[in-house]
């Protein structure tokens, strides 16, 4: 089993005198990855709507020898997003990684779903995510990384998940037509695509189910922050540079079981 520790296997000093925005980073996987850039030596935005959270991810970086500061921007509001930009340019003087992650989703059919829900879904998890590259990109040298996270649901979904499903998946689509458009300066764009991730609430969710969701996994586990942390620290460094418009599985093989109980009786006959 790989460490739970959000930032082991981190490299020292690979993103000194980078600086990192990460929206939604005060739990969960943005928190994760927020801390892996940090643990990495980068100069790191945490970003949510709760100061005392926020804050308190930012004390345990600096506690740990880190460098970050919170900025509360709610994605929903563009001229929050518009702040949360300028704020780290005048406090930085440029943008090198945004880490798009805020996200919500609502637990309704496509015939359930009101307009709010639509409205509620697709500006944070879609309309924020371009908003936020539009601006960050203005400030961002050649060399930049955007980073946009999606979901396993832009590949394979299930009923009464919609808009987040549809949503993620234009995700993919924004990525391929930022990454066209801002090649030519430099920068790279990515989308990566987590499947089942344990933060706080998986557990109480899946409830009895929570080891038969593991056994259905090909690496016989649910990923962690830490590894999702992983593919972005790696994303956006310098061995990631040809690397563009690319949306990345990382799902422990889940998406590739097509019968669950033909591979569950495999797994007990292994």
């Amino acid at each position: 089993m790989p460490p739970n520790n959000l930032t082991e296997n981190s490299v020292a000093n690979r993103y000194a005198d980078t600086v990192a925005i990460v929206t939604g980073s005060t739990r969960g996987i943005g928190e994760g990855v927020a801390r892996r850039f940090a643990a990495e030596g980068a100069s790191v935005v945490v970003n949510g709507l709760s100061v005392d959270t926020g804050q308190a991810v930012v004390d345990d970086i600096e506690s740990a020898g880190g460098d970050a500061t919170f900025v509360r921007a709610d994605m929903r509001e563009p001229a929050e997003i518009e702040a949360l930009i300028d704020h780290t340019v005048a406090e930085h003087g440029r943008i090198d990684v945004l880490v798009n992650n805020a996200g919500v989703q609502t637990e309704t059919t496509a015939r359930e779903a009101t307009i709010d829900d639509w409205k509620f879904v697709a500006e944070t998890d879609f309309r924020s995510f371009w908003l936020c590259a539009k601006h960050a990109a203005d400030h961002m040298p050649a060399g930049g990384t955007i980073l946009n996270t999606s979901s396993n649901h832009a590949f394979l979904t299930m009923p009464g998940l919609f808009p987040y499903n549809a949503v993620k998946a234009g995700i993919n689509g924004m990525t391929r037509a930022l990454a066209l458009e801002l090649g030519p300066e430099g920068i790279t764009v990515n989308t990566i695509n987590p499947g089942w991730i344990e933060i706080d609430r998986t557990k109480e969710e899946l409830g009895d189910d929570y080891e038969y969701t593991q056994d259905i996994h090909p690496v016989g586990r649910l990923g962690k922050p830490s590894d999702v942390a992983g593919l972005a620290a790696f994303l956006a460094s310098d061995d990631a540079s040809f690397i563009t418009g690319e949306s990345i599985l990382i799902d422990g093989g889940r998406s590739q079981v097509m019968q669950d109980e033909l591979y569950l009786d495999y797994r007990r006959k292994a």
